[in-house]
């Protein structure tokens, strides 16, 4: 498979900006046949509605700006909807564990979160970070004032829940262990 191909697939399933450095690493090229296949990816997205979004250092996958209209109006109608059970579960496990990675956020649901943390994040909600070349999801202040707390610690029963939290944890990891 083509190198353009194997980038754009991570690209996509990332959905965040990746380091041009770990594509580098992950896919054992140098910088100039990786430069040569996003150059490659980059023209056959030329007309479409995903683009390629280069930096210096970073590449992501973005939809095109003629679609901005229309991903606007998308994002105004999730907005007016309410974030539902799975959206609730995964605000509060980032409100009393975070910052947090998906990949944990995943396990403790026991399902892909991606959908859910998207909308968070596009409602404001939560924020991701890059915490040591990892992505984290964490709070948003605005999030904090809305809840009328300026710490978490101040959330309803924040100890015990953090602990319930633990141990659930802890019971997941050691189910995953005798497995």
């Amino acid at each position: 498979m083509e190198l353009s191909v194997q980038i754009e697939g991570v690209l996509f399933y990332k959905a965040s900006p990746v380091r041009k450095s770990a594509l580098c690493k992950l896919f054992d090229v140098q910088p100039e046949e990786l430069s040569f296949a996003i150059q490659t990816l980059s023209q056959r997205l030329g007309s479409g509605a995903t683009r390629l979004l280069e930096t210096d250092t970073e590449v992501e996958l973005v939809t095109s700006p003629e679609l901005d209209s229309l991903i606007e109006s998308l994002r105004k109608d999730e907005m007016k909807r309410d974030i539902g059970k799975a959206g609730a579960e995964t605000l509060a496990i980032i409100l009393y564990k975070g910052p947090i990675s998906r990949a944990e956020i995943d396990r403790i649901r026991g399902v892909n979160s991606s959908f859910i943390l998207r909308n968070l994040l596009i409602r404001g909600l939560v924020e991701r970070e890059i915490i040591r070349n990892s992505a984290v999801f964490n709070i948003t202040p605005a999030l904090l004032s809305h809840l009328g707390v300026s710490n978490k610690t101040e959330l309803p029963n924040y100890a015990s829940v953090l602990d319930e939290l633990e141990k659930f944890e802890a019971e997941q990891d050691s189910e995953q262990e005798t497995t």
